[in-house]
Parts: structure tokens; C-alpha cells; sequence
């Protein structure tokens, strides 16, 4: 594979696993116990949303699993033909 495949391989990845990263931990304001005004926060908008974890988070799962997708490739673990 040359490292263009690699990095289309290591993008779909990414953004697979931060979809799938996104809703962990996530509160709603009508799940919180703070007070809002109605009409002018979303309810079902997130409380602190911790884009930057979940970056992170996403990014080091995303290194495993293209890890282990580069080990198959590599030492071809799955013949095509």
C-alpha cells in the first residue's frame, strides 16, 4: 500500500470511531440538574460536549484499529483470491 491508501484508510477510520466517540458522556440540559431558560438553550443540546477528549480518544483507537488492518495487509492474514 503506498501512504496515500494509508491515510484514506487511517481517515475513514478516524471519522468511523469519532461518530461512534461522540454521544459518550454526553448530557442534555433537560438531563441536567442546572436551571435553563426555556426557548433559549436547545434541551436536547449538550451540557459540555468535550470535543477535545474525544479527539484525542478517537485518535488513539483509530491508531489500533489501523494497526491492525496494516498487520493484515502486511503479512496478508487474509488472502483475497
Amino acid at each position: 500500500m503506498t501512504i496515500a491508501n494509508h491515510l484514506v484508510v487511517f481517515l475513514v477510520c478516524w471519522w468511523l470511531v469519532f461518530f461512534m466517540v461522540l454521544p459518550w458522556g454526553v448530557k442534555g440540559h433537560h438531563e441536567s440538574d442546572e436551571e435553563y431558560e426555556a426557548g433559549i438553550i436547545e434541551p436536547g443540546s449538550p451540557v459540555k460536549a468535550n470535543i477535545g477528549k474525544k479527539i484525542l480518544v478517537t485518535t488513539g483507537i483509530t491508531i489500533v484499529v489501523w494497526g491492525m488492518i496494516w498487520a493484515v495487509i502486511a503479512f496478508e492474514l487474509i488472502s483475497l483470491s
